[in-house]
């Protein structure tokens, strides 16, 4: 039996948590988790709760993974449910009775930072593994496979938790693995690739006035942006994913309106779908450098490749996609769509990785929530999620 009131009550808990990425980070949050499940585990009795193991794994100094596992009588395919703990940076601009941390609820809505993202869907899947365990003392039986529920660092920045999961042997690429992220009701298990750049232009600098005795870093920078833009909204798009994109999120550069500057840096994103990819847009970086260093006379550009993850595309015949389906029509009385996942998870890292078939996000709220003031998830979504989960650990795991 499901309690419908425990991840909503657990969610309102953890968003209390500041656990802002950069900011706080999980460590709070982490040790918070910890001791609600060894407390939850102490109150049963049942030979295989006794052997469950709580597991820490610091990945940075004072920033940890934790791992429950349940065993079961098979280990060969093991269930898991994997959940980011940490959050993008409070931030500015929430209204003035909403504030980042006040876990204030209206109109069958939860507002605070991270009640989309993820925390309603971590407190959902912390539900349905202690609601396993309970139903395991209940029925004195084993489980058919093992079930694993893993509280990751990092995710909003460089994702080194999910990284460590793989190095440590916590995920295998046999195992089943779902992540809670916010997916409108919607089973989501391809992802776009994401490429990073850091590209610097170096000239230098003269007076305003006379411009041609400089070389203008930041005019250089302007040809290589252009060149691109251009460069990628001329790619093909993908029948699933949608089209590849690049955003120029940040620029540094010169220093006085009168002065030519001689330093230019610019950090890129781009989000790419088959068939381009990262050797692609290599060539494209190369050719904006050599094309921008003709037109401005006297620079000299560089780039680094410092984020490089791969597309995930559909597996239409995954297992777990047939059971996580049926256990949303269980509860919902709907097939839930199979979409895209526009961003990149936890498990999108693990299916390119390890090239698991078995990997994909479904949680509560919407993307279009998370990430921005006024962060919310409606209340019906959490109840839904639990109910889900806990349907799919009931079809295989109890």
């Amino acid at each position: 039996m499901v309690d419908t009131d425990f991840a909503w009550r657990l969610t309102q808990g953890l968003v209390r948590i500041d656990s802002s990425d950069p900011g706080a980070y999980e460590g709070e949050i982490e040790r918070y988790i910890k001791v609600l499940v060894e407390a939850q585990l102490e109150r049963l009795s049942h030979p295989v709760l006794h052997a469950v193991q709580v597991e820490e794994l610091e990945v940075l100094t004072g920033r940890r993974n934790l791992m429950v596992t349940v065993p079961g009588l098979s280990d060969e395919t093991r269930l898991v449910y994997i959940c980011h703990m940490d959050t993008v940076t409070l931030g500015d601009g929430w209204d003035a009775d909403i504030t980042p941390l006040g876990a204030v609820v209206r109109d069958g809505k939860l507002y605070r930072r991270g009640a989309c993202d993820m925390k309603s869907g971590l407190a959902c899947c912390l539900s349905a593994f202690i609601m396993a365990a309970r139903t395991l003392q209940t029925s004195g039986q084993t489980p058919k496979r093992s079930l694993k529920l893993i509280c990751s660092m990092d995710e909003e920045d460089f994702m080194r938790g999910s990284e460590a999961c793989i190095g440590s042997g916590w995920i295998t690429s046999k195992d089943w693995v779902i992540d809670a992220e916010p997916t409108n009701g919607q089973i989501q298990m391809a992802h776009k690739g994401r490429t990073w750049y850091e590209i610097d232009v170096e000239g230098h600098t003269a007076h305003a006035s006379t411009p041609w005795k400089g070389a203008d870093a930041i005019a250089a920078m302007a040809e290589i942006i252009s060149t691109l833009r251009q460069n990628i909204l001329d790619a093909p798009s993908h029948p699933d994913m949608g089209i590849s994109t690049v955003t120029f999120g940040q620029i540094t550069g010169g220093y006085r309106p009168y002065v030519v500057p001689d330093h230019c840096k610019l950090w890129i994103d781009m989000r790419l779908v088959p068939p381009l990819s990262t050797t692609k847009t290599t060539e494209f970086v190369q050719s904006a450098i050599r094309l921008a260093e003709e037109k401005v006379n006297g620079v000299k550009a560089s780039y680094t490749i410092t984020g490089d993850r791969p597309p995930i595309e559909m597996n239409p015949d995954s297992p777990l996609l047939a059971e996580l389906k049926k256990a949303c029509h269980h509860v919902t009385g709907l097939q839930p769509e199979v979409s895209c996942f526009t961003g990149y998870t936890d498990t999108a890292v693990i299916a390119g990785q390890l090239h698991n078939r078995n990997c994909m996000s479904y949680g509560p709220g919407c993307l279009e929530a998370a990430h921005q003031p006024d962060e919310w998830v409606v209340i019906d979504d959490i109840l839904r999620c639990e109910k889900v989960y806990h349907q799919l650990i009931a079809s295989n795991i109890l």
